[in-house]
């Protein structure tokens, strides 16, 4: 058994050297704690902040640029048809066009995430058929 204990009356290395690099080491260890559960989480999410205001953009250029080519194409497609006093019908289609785009967008951004997808089984194949 005695061979399993430690010696008694050992001296530490660096007595007091030691306490100092043991707290050195306890204040790096938390700084390091805290970078990887604060800091870069928060570098994450701002570079998906990033990429989601970008795509937003780049599609709300995009259907702005569709909508004008739709008014657009009813001024100059349909001859004298929507002249005079019905000049403003291509405004007021295009205008019910965004609004319904936007209900849309806006409608599937609060429905939430859809059913999770899967595979038929043959109970439920012979079920329906």
């Amino acid at each position: 058994m005695a061979g399993h204990m430690a010696p008694k009356h050992k001296k530490s290395d660096g007595g007091a050297g030691g306490l100092r690099r043991s707290g050195d080491d306890a204040f790096k260890l938390t700084v390091d704690y805290f970078k990887q559960e604060a800091l870069d989480p928060l570098k994450g999410l701002g570079r998906f902040l990033l990429w989601g205001l970008t795509g937003s953009f780049a599609i709300a250029v995009g259907i702005l640029l569709v909508l004008v080519g739709i008014l657009r194409l009813l001024q100059t497609e349909t001859g004298t048809a929507l002249t005079g006093d019905w000049s403003w019908v291509p405004y007021f289609a295009v205008a019910l066009l965004g609004i319904g785009v936007a209900a849309v967008a806006g409608w599937r951004i609060t429905a939430g995430p859809g059913r999770a997808k899967r595979p038929r089984t043959r109970k439920e194949e012979s079920a329906d058929g």
